[in-house]
């Protein structure tokens, strides 16, 4: 055997394996689906958990059309769009009003195929709440994203959760098991799953799976109210799998993490995934769409 045969890691060797499978999927897809402003195109919805205004130039506006231009290649109907042009690891509360005008400005340009997710930050409480009031009770956008400014198992984030769920608006939680110590602030699919037993009615999407996915999966299997975002990372095989073995098809949502990765990377994983074709559609869209419902048709917005 060559060194480099031996020196692969079990996560390169399945990654490299899924590079392949990866490009003929995608390849497939795109022959199958021109594109998904095309009302005739036959196939399941593709509504996208994970987007940002980042990886791609222009005003907020121009970045949403850049957007949606590379989503209809890929028959993608609908984008989660959070945080803005400009991030902040820690933001003030004017960072959080920036940042999510530039999102209202996304969601306006997307003309309906745009939905936007309120930047919170626990360590601004009444300034969050006050965002979650201007953006999703009083505004357009239907969900909160929460990132790196405070770990979300701090009692702090308590009441941006329960007013959340007052607005039935899921909340999207960044987490990570890095293969060093995390950020001093970044969560853990562990934090997100201490943080969901105290709010069993929330809604709450654990970011990236934890990157190192296997430890994620199992770190949430528990906690019925997580459901696993399999975004970033490359499109390593088996992923999804494991997802939808451990935690049912019901709780895997497909999700890009673009612009700072591309749509076909890891809407790749999906379709790629040796999983049936009904969970695969669960996967695409349909669990996404059902859990934004209850917030889209109180806001009478289309489902």
């Amino acid at each position: 055997m060559s060194h480099w045969k031996r020196s692969m890691t079990r996560r390169a060797m399945l990654s490299h394996t899924a590079r392949t499978a990866a490009t003929v999927a995608v390849a497939g897809a795109l022959r199958a689906s021109p594109a998904r402003a095309n009302p005739k195109r036959k196939g399941p919805a593709i509504w996208d958990l994970h987007c940002h205004l980042n990886g791609v130039p222009g005003t907020p506006q121009q970045r949403a059309e850049g957007l949606l231009a590379a989503a209809d290649r890929l028959g993608i109907d609908r984008l989660v769009v959070c945080m803005g042009v400009r991030w902040a690891a820690d933001p003030t509360p004017q960072d959080l009003r920036s940042q999510n005008d530039d999102v209202l400005r996304a969601v306006e340009a997307g003309k309906g195929r745009i939905l936007g997710f309120v930047l919170l930050s626990p360590k601004h409480v009444d300034a969050s709440l006050a965002e979650l009031d201007r953006c999703v009770a009083n505004g357009p956008m239907v969900g909160v994203k929460l990132w790196i400014a405070m770990r979300c198992n701090d009692p702090d984030m308590d009441p941006l959760v329960r007013r959340a769920v007052e607005l039935k608006a899921p909340i999207f939680q960044h987490t990570y098991f890095r293969t060093v110590a995390n950020l001093p602030d970044e969560s853990s699919p562990n934090d997100l799953a201490e943080l969901a037993a105290r709010h069993p009615s929330a809604v709450l999407f654990c970011g990236h799976t934890g990157n190192d996915w296997e430890r994620g999966v199992r770190a949430i299997r528990a906690a019925q109210n997580v459901y696993a975002d399999v975004s970033g990372s490359d499109p390593t095989a088996g992923m999804v799998e494991m997802a939808v073995r451990e935690l049912g098809a019901e709780r895997v949502l497909y999700g890009s993490d673009a612009g700072g990765r591309s749509f076909a990377s890891q809407l790749a994983k999906v379709l790629g995934a040796d999983v049936p074709e009904e969970a695969k559609r669960l996967v695409l869209g349909e669990n996404l769409r059902r859990l934004l419902k209850p917030i889209l048709q109180a806001k009478g917005m289309p489902t």
